[in-house]
C-alpha cells in the first residue's frame, strides 16, 4: 500500500471511528448537526480555497479538487478536540476550546502533509508561515472547528 493510501485510509478511519463513537453517545441529531454539517463545513472551506489557487491536494478520489478523505479527517479530528474540550467544559465555551485544541492539532502536524506530498500551499499571500504553512490555513482551521462543534452544542 502506498504512503499515499495509507495516510489517507487513516485519515478516513479517525472520521469513521468518531462517527461511531458519536453514534453511540450523543443524541442522533447532534451526530447528523456535527459530522454532515461538518463535511458540509469542511468541503466548502477546502474548496474555496482551492479554486482560488491557494492550495492543491495530491491524493485522490476528488470531488471539486477535494479529496474526499479530508471530509472524514476534518471530522474526526474535530470530534475529538470536542469530546476533549466537553470533559472540561461546556456549551459554547467547550466550542471555543474545541476549536483551539483542533488548531493546535494542525499547527504540530499540517508541515507533515506538506513535506510528506499530500498538499501544497500555492498562494502568493503576505503574512507568517510556520513550516511552509500559511497563516489562513491556521485561521481556516480555527473558524471551521468552531463552526462545526457549534452545529452539535445545541443539540447537547
Amino acid at each position: 500500500m502506498s504512503q499515499e493510501r495509507r495516510f489517507a485510509g487513516l485519515a478516513a478511519a479517525v472520521g469513521v471511528l468518531a462517527l461511531v463513537h458519536a453514534t453511540v453517545t450523543w443524541p442522533l441529531s447532534a451526530t447528523l448537526a456535527f459530522f454532515g454539517g461538518g463535511a458540509v463545513i469542511a468541503f466548502v472551506g477546502e474548496a474555496i480555497v482551492i479554486t482560488l489557487g491557494w492550495l492543491e491536494h495530491h491524493i485522490g478520489p476528488k470531488v471539486a479538487g477535494v479529496p474526499l478523505y479530508v471530509l472524514f479527517g476534518w471530522t474526526g479530528t474535530i470530534y475529538v478536540a470536542f469530546r476533549g474540550a466537553l470533559l472540561v467544559t461546556d456549551g459554547w465555551t467547550a466550542v471555543v476550546a474545541a476549536g483551539a485544541l483542533a488548531t493546535t492539532y494542525d499547527v504540530l502536524t499540517d508541515h507533515r502533509g506538506v513535506a510528506d506530498g499530500h498538499w501544497t500551499y500555492t498562494d502568493d499571500l503576505s503574512g507568517p508561515r510556520y513550516r511552509d504553512v500559511p497563516w489562513w490555513n491556521f485561521a481556516g482551521w480555527f473558524v471551521i472547528s468552531c463552526l462545526t462543534a457549534s452545529l452539535a452544542v445545541v443539540f447537547l
